[in-house]
């Protein structure tokens, strides 16, 4: 089956998780742990990724699935994968347990070792960013597809660059990792697809995350810059990889609208 194939099918597995998350964060009665690598988790997480893990295997049983909450899965087995569904059930957990409502749903279809189908699904305002590789990027609105395009900068335009960033993050230490000679205006929103997606829609022109995440965080995203003309790379301005290592942590990573700027120039030494 061709990847559009599946898209409809993926954006309503997403939805019908993204309601019980909703459900759950609404009735405010949810169980919350530590894990290993002390990221929270949450019963809606689990809840989510029941969900859909289940729904996966049912529309597709050959193609496996990869969920941030049930990761372990040797090397050895998944490097022979040729296409699989990189699963974040509930991207955003810290802004879930916050109250913010800054949270989303994302799941990916991966082939070769990359993403090719994106879907990125907000629960709290049920808009739906999603993308096929080759077929562009939309924003689903109350049933209306609309094609989203990133913001393309002219190398000459001296208008402040828009940097999305994190509620709790110190915005000057997302600045300071920008030339100074370039101003910068900030968005402030949570979730890290969630950011992705304003610079494929053209609301920021940046996002830089440093600290760790997981390929799960990006796949989806990165499908949905990539066809609405921007880039998602590591600080070095190297391609993201997905399922090529042990580990499925991803690099510090910047998520760029208009690629044409030199963004070798744009980030400073410290990053």
């Amino acid at each position: 089956m061709k990847p559009e194939s599946y898209i409809d099918q993926v954006i309503e597995i997403a939805t019908m998780a993204g309601k019980n998350i909703r459900d759950i964060y609404q009735q405010g009665d949810y169980e919350r742990e530590i894990k290993s690598d002390n990221t929270p988790v949450t019963s809606a997480d689990i809840a989510a990724h029941n969900i859909i893990t289940k729904a996966l295997n049912e529309l597709t049983p050959d193609i496996p699935v990869l969920s941030e909450e049930d990761a372990d899965i040797p090397f050895a087995e998944r490097c022979g994968w040729q296409r699989y569904w990189l699963v974040d059930p509930l991207d955003g957990t810290g802004e879930f347990i916050a109250g913010s409502g800054d949270f989303s749903v994302i799941i990916a279809l991966v082939e070769h070792n990359r993403p090719i189908v994106g879907v990125v699904y907000v629960p709290m305002t049920e808009v739906c960013y999603y993308a096929i590789a080759g077929l562009g990027a939309y924003k689903r609105v109350k049933g209306n597809d609309l094609r989203i395009s990133s913001r393309q900068i002219s190398k000459d335009d001296n208008s402040p660059l828009r940097l999305a960033v994190s509620r709790r993050q110190d915005p000057q230490s997302v600045i300071k990792l920008f030339n100074q000679n370039k101003h910068c205006e900030l968005v402030v929103l949570g979730g890290a697809a969630l950011k992705s997606c304003l610079v494929a829609e053209g609301r920021a022109d940046s996002y830089v995350r440093i600290g760790p995440t997981g390929e799960w965080d990006t796949g989806a995203a990165q499908i949905i810059v990539e066809e609405a003309g921007g880039q998602i790379m590591d600080l070095e301005l190297q391609p993201l990889s997905y399922n090529e290592r042990e580990s499925l942590e991803n690099p510090n990573f910047i998520v760029v609208g208009s690629p044409n700027l030199a963004w070798d120039e744009i980030l400073t030494a410290e990053s």
